[in-house]
């Protein structure tokens, strides 16, 4: 087996140590992620932005002496701005207008403190709009573990981009799932940290607050290194998590106390069914959970089967759409056209336009009111986590989103993971099982505003009991 491969099924701290300890250098990494990429990213289209020959540079310049220095890592093309670097967000009319950000986002700053080697950005559905990423803008992202299935969205580039080895950790972003769902398609560790707890800027709080920046990772170490460089406030910050520890990485290497953990075991959510392989492995989890001490019971916030969520959630968001379409128009410089943007963000902007000021500011009290709604099963319930599905389905087939039905679904799936964006409550998707037909399913692990330190422990805790690191896809750079 050749370096690169050996690599490939390494985790970032892992080879992060290997450069500590003189084994190889930044230099060699780099390069054995970019062989890796131009080996294996054409059967999966993950990485649509290359910035080789920079990073090359960047590392014979000198990379910062951070605790991941010269790991190659990938951006997501959604936020997360890189100066210099396209700009796209999945959409053909920036990708045509040759857009490129002005300058860092203070994530991309703490990326480059912590001494990673950029290698590029990864594909996003446009205006991470679906749980999919099949831009037209830039072709489908395919699933390594069955490149018929789709990755999830919106951090699907980033998530299939680790699943296939061709880098150890990248970064994602979730407004309504997109660091979990495509973390639970693919086989990997994914945390939505709390609201506040990784600063926006220089952007503000991004779809009415409930975007949060990430990652994906192999291994919940990696995650809980990177949110201690990433975690933070930055100048001019609206909101700042609490309860953050000393290290969140000192937090993997112990187990939790016995927590009480409540199931979420339900055949559908307002009519969208769960599937039977899906609740088999939450259950599954469930009786492991018990096995390692934990308590167990039946039970979950009755909120987050709110019938009215999902449109509030839509009525909260719409808006963000519309006035993003107005800051388009101000860039192309003219009225955009209807090829301009997919429908599907066509539909989300003529929902918009529908929400007046009262409405909005109606439908911002509900979300007050549903954000003590169900903080109030941990605060008063006396829980420490809710166990549940991430996606009531495995990965769907490409092309599942597509057209009106396709719309619908793409708005009625999201049954266990918007609600946490709604409340800033930070939920993270465990690799834990797979379907019947070989597809990896993730559960989702969720704590009360500012407790990352609950979900990171208790997932380190699984992971040593039950290792998932080795389990290979279909297309695997090693």
């Amino acid at each position: 087996m050749g370096m690169s491969e050996e690599l490939a099924g390494m985790d970032a701290i892992g080879q992060a140590a290997l450069v500590s300890a003189g084994e190889v250098t930044a230099a060699e990494l780099t390069e054995a992620a970019i062989a890796r990429i131009e080996a294996v990213d054409g059967r999966i289209n993950a990485v649509i932005h290359r910035r080789f020959d920079k990073a090359r540079q960047e590392v014979a310049d000198g990379l910062p002496d951070g605790p991941f220095h010269g790991v190659p890592t990938l951006l997501k093309d959604l936020g997360c701005e890189m100066a210099g670097e396209p700009s796209h967000s999945g959409n053909r009319l920036l990708r045509d207008l040759g857009h490129r950000a002005t300058e860092d986002a203070e994530l991309t700053k703490s990326v480059r403190r912590a001494g990673f080697a950029i290698l590029g950005r990864t594909n996003v559905p446009e205006f991470g709009l679906v749980n999919t990423t099949e831009p037209v803008a830039y072709g489908p992202a395919r699933n390594p573990w069955d490149t018929g299935r789709s990755t999830g969205g919106s951090s699907g580039g980033s998530a299939a981009a680790v699943a296939a080895g061709l880098v150890p950790i990248a970064q994602a972003s979730d407004g309504g799932g997109s660091i979990r769902m495509p973390a639970s398609n693919c086989g990997l560790f994914g945390l939505k940290p709390s609201r506040g707890r990784i600063s926006p800027a220089p952007g503000g709080d991004n779809m009415e607050g409930h975007t949060t920046l990430g990652f994906v990772s192999r291994s919940v170490r990696d995650t809980a290194a990177a949110l201690d460089f990433a975690a933070g406030y930055r100048t001019g910050d609206s909101m700042v998590a609490p309860h953050r520890p000393d290290s969140y990485l000192a937090l993997t290497s112990t187990d939790p106390e016995p927590l009480r953990i409540g199931l979420m075991d339900v055949p559908d959510v307002n009519g969208f069914p769960v599937d039977a392989d899906v609740n088999a492995v939450v259950r599954e989890a469930a009786e492991f959970l018990s096995g390692l001490g934990h308590r167990v019971e039946v039970s979950h916030p009755e909120a987050m089967t709110d019938p009215e969520f999902l449109d509030r959630w839509l009525q909260l968001l719409s808006p963000t759409v519309t006035a993003m379409f107005e800051d388009l128009e101000a860039l192309a410089g003219r009225p955009l056209e209807r090829g301009d943007a997919e429908e599907m963000a066509w539909w989300w902007r003529e929902r918009g336009t529908e929400i007046g000021a009262a409405r909005h500011i109606a439908n911002q009290d509900w979300r007050d009111r549903f954000r003590r709604r169900m903080a109030s099963w941990w605060a008063d319930g006396g829980f420490d986590v809710l166990l549940s599905p991430v996606l009531p389905t495995p990965a769907t087939p490409l092309g599942y989103f597509d057209g009106e039905e396709g719309l619908r679904r793409s708005i009625r799936i999201l049954c266990f993971t918007p609600q946490f964006n709604m409340v800033g409550q930070p939920a993270a998707s465990v690799p834990f099982g797979f379907s019947a037909d070989g597809l990896p399913v993730g559960v989702h692990l969720a704590a009360a505003y500012g407790r990352e330190d609950v979900l990171i422990r208790l997932a380190a805790q699984i992971e040593r009991a039950r290792p998932w690191a080795r389990q290979r896809p279909a297309v695997f750079a090693g």
